[in-house]
């Protein structure tokens, strides 16, 4: 069967490599070996980092972009998945380096090669997400407690670091699932969400809300067993990523891996795999052949 090639928006890195330390050439050779999985487009997903750090990351990122070859997945933008997030659902993050988010302390990192901003909106100006809005970035509400999406586009990695279902009141995971206009980003890994909050899911979001992420850390597809990310030691045992204290640092399945494994369970539909395209309404024409398991038979084209 043929499909377009897969589009992931949530991507911290692979192997070896982490985009928010990484070098312009780190970024392309990334960038040349995901592609011979089958993934055509990334959002290099930068997480919490000192004002510098981040511009430093953005900044390469961008260059890497400009130096692109055909034989490479493309990179659409950059996804900011930190500074802006509230301390109760830090997650990983270090919340030292939180910023209140204002359109003052974005206009701090601000550039045009953003395209994607996870944040917590119970604590954004509204004047902030009016502002990225006007930009056409997508607001994501991630690492948040706030069950009002009304000025979001997505949820970042759904159920994980937000406040989870409640049958009294408001929250963050209920509102992402009840929302007919919200797209839900979901880590299917088999680590960070149950199956059975998957298949919650899956029945409640139209289906071209869905979009299948990875949440890839640098350690996949490496042999990297320990590493710094976020400020922190992560140790990989080869099932799962987690600080020495245990809070889950991303995935380690590249987002094939993720597909195999849902539709070996009867949970896949290839119509997902278009609506990172319609989110992001990007074009790209080549095309991927996969087998009836979903192993690739040829990469991109």
């Amino acid at each position: 069967m043929y499909t377009k090639p897969l589009i992931e928006q949530h991507f911290h890195g692979a192997f070896g490599v982490n985009f928010n330390t990484a070098s312009a050439d780190d970024i392309l050779f990334l960038a040349k070996e995901i592609k011979k999985y089958g993934i055509g487009g990334i959002f290099p997903t930068i997480v919490t980092d000192t004002i510098e750090n981040t511009r430093r990351a953005i900044s390469t990122i961008k260059n890497a972009a400009e130096r692109q070859t055909y034989d490479m997945a493309k990179i659409f933008g950059i996804h900011l998945e930190g500074i802006f997030l509230n301390p109760k659902k830090k997650g990983i993050h270090d919340e030292k380096l939180f910023l209140t988010p204002t359109v003052e302390n974005f206009r701090l990192i601000e550039d045009d090669f953003i395209k994607i901003v996870t944040l917590a909106p119970e604590l954004a100006a509204p004047e902030l997400l009016s502002y990225l809005a006007q930009k056409d970035i997508k607001i994501q509400a991630g690492h948040c407690i706030g069950g009002d999406l009304s000025g979001c586009t997505g949820a970042t990695h759904t159920f994980n670091a937000m406040e989870g279902i409640s049958h009294r009141g408001k929250s963050t995971a209920l509102s992402a699932l009840i929302n007919d206009d919200i797209y839900t980003e979901i880590i299917a890994d088999g680590v960070h969400v149950s199956d059975d909050a998957l298949k919650l899911l899956f029945k409640s979001k139209p289906q071209d809300k869905i979009l299948l992420v990875s949440d890839c850390l640098p350690c996949t597809g490496s042999n990297l067993t320990e590493f710094d990310f976020a400020g922190e030691k992560i140790y990989y045992d080869g099932n799962k990523a987690t600080s020495k204290e245990g809070t889950l640092a991303g995935s380690t399945t590249l987002l094939p891996e993720i597909i195999k494994r849902l539709h070996s369970a009867g949970m896949f539909n290839p119509d997902w795999i278009n609506n990172p395209y319609k989110y992001h309404k990007i074009n790209l024409t080549q095309k991927v052949e996969w087998d009836d398991n979903w192993n690739m038979v040829n990469s991109c084209k």
